[in-house]
């Protein structure tokens, strides 16, 4: 009865008005008061700028850098690479130039002739090679099947000089000129400072081959062929087929320069081919089926 007495009561006085309601605070726990250090020399590390504790330390803190052996410069410092990375340091030296020296341009007049000379070189270009110098004449007629439908006359291919200028037409100048690159240069390579000139003995002639009566004619009856019998070195002294084939000073450089002309030729023959090549060498195009004659 006193339960249900206590409920009647609660209903008949309403509900609890919002504003008798108070929160009641939280406990706080009592902490130590914050005590700041005044920095001082003992101080390990500086207080970052800015942060509360400077602030409340009083004063501006700043951060000392630190202390680095500074290199010699008279005599240098680290010179591996790692090192300079690391450490950001250079390797210097006494007679390094405060600023680095910068090329002066080269004069008007070096630049006038060096453009003349491309432009003559322009000009004396034949078979549309300005490595193969010198004259376009046309058609070579010659008795019976010799001739030359259109032939040059080259003094000098590859920047090295024929001691006469040849007759010949285009695909034997290209041909001499690479032999004259890949086997004639590269063989000689400094000795004598170089290679001047090509002693030429035989170009363009209407004749039969090694003048025999009753031979073929020989592809110099048609502009293909160029015989050679020396080279020339620009201190005046000379290779020659006939005496240094065989020599302990020349011979191993002209052999090689025979090897290099079996590709660029269809036919190659040396002193040791037969008795009318003993003196010289004796290039031509000739094309066969079963690929270039080389003795």
């Amino acid at each position: 009865m006193r339960v249900w007495a206590g409920l009647l009561a609660c209903l008949l006085a309403g509900p609890v008005a919002a504003q008798d309601v108070r929160p009641i605070a939280r406990p706080v726990a009592a902490t130590a008061p914050v005590i700041v250090q005044t920095p001082d020399e003992k101080t390990v590390r500086p207080l970052m700028r800015g942060s509360i504790a400077a602030k409340l330390a009083g004063t501006p803190l700043r951060p000392v850098p630190r202390p680095y052996t500074r290199p010699d410069l008279a005599f240098g410092a680290q010179t591996r690479a790692i090192f300079r990375a690391e450490q950001n340091l250079f390797a210097f030296s006494p007679l390094a130039l405060r600023q680095s020296m910068r090329p002066l341009l080269r004069p008007a007049s070096i630049e006038a002739a060096a453009e003349e000379r491309r432009i003559a070189r322009l000009r004396g270009q034949v078979c549309g090679d300005p490595a193969i110098q010198g004259t376009a004449i046309g058609a070579v007629p010659g008795p019976g099947a010799c001739g030359i439908s259109s032939a040059v006359k080259v003094r000098s291919v590859a920047g090295v000089a024929l001691s006469q200028q040849a007759t010949m037409d285009c695909r034997t100048a290209a041909a001499l000129k690479t032999w004259v690159e890949r086997g004639v240069i590269p063989a000689v390579g400094s000795e004598g400072g170089g290679v001047a000139a090509l002693r030429v003995v035989g170009h363009y002639s209407c004749r039969t081959r090694n003048h025999q009566p009753t031979a073929r004619l020989s592809e110099h009856s048609f502009g293909r062929a160029i015989d050679i019998a020396g080279i020339r070195l620009r201190d005046g002294s000379e290779m020659t087929l006939l005496t240094d084939w065989n020599s302990a000073e020349d011979g191993a450089q002209l052999r090689q320069m025979w090897r290099a002309a079996c590709g660029p030729f269809g036919t190659v023959l040396g002193p040791e081919s037969d008795q009318f090549h003993r003196g010289h060498f004796h290039f031509d195009t000739a094309q066969y089926r079963s690929g270039p004659f080389c003795r």
